[in-house]
């Protein structure tokens, strides 16, 4: 297994957003097209917004987003502020349960840990509370429920390594 994120370009975006998850995890995640416009205004109004395509290989397995900072959304969890978001996190059906999801987050941790918009202490995550599966992988990875919403879903926070 060797995964890497690699850039949305012309080349792969059609192929990212024809990634599926299965009928009942789609309230837990927005559709790839969507992340990607959310993306490009993100970037409009100057906030960091990073996206990528998960690849073991060259094989397209999966999407994540990185965020960082606050979008000044009321809904927000007070971490946001200066710190990274795994804004979105989802691993194609034909791909999940094959063991991919705790190598991806820890090559999303150094992703971050690259500091790549700027000095954080934390990345964070939000999820569904109905996605108890979701919140066992990130719980087992080292993420820890920090008592904040996203609107209605949980925030759970991983501490970044300081250069």
């Amino acid at each position: 297994m060797n995964i890497l994120f690699k850039k949305i370009t012309n080349a792969n975006v059609a192929d990212i957003c024809a990634l599926k998850v299965f009928e009942h995890q789609k309230s837990f995640v927005a559709p790839n097209a969507v992340s990607l416009a959310e993306a490009f205004a993100s970037r409009n109004d100057n906030v960091f917004a990073m996206p990528f395509g998960i690849y073991d290989e060259d094989t397209l397995i999966g999407f994540i987003m990185f965020g960082y900072d606050t979008l000044d959304d009321p809904n927000e969890p007070e971490i946001s502020k200066g710190n990274y978001i795994l804004w979105r996190l989802m691993i194609d059906k034909s791909f999940q349960g094959k063991g991919y999801a705790v190598t991806i987050l820890k090559k999303a941790v150094e992703y971050a840990e690259t500091f790549p918009a700027g000095k954080a202490d934390y990345i964070w995550l939000s999820y569904e509370k109905e996605n108890a599966r979701a919140r066992d992988v990130y719980s087992k990875f080292g993420f820890t429920e920090n008592g904040e919403t996203c609107g209605d879903e949980i925030v759970s926070i991983y501490r970044l390594k300081k250069e």
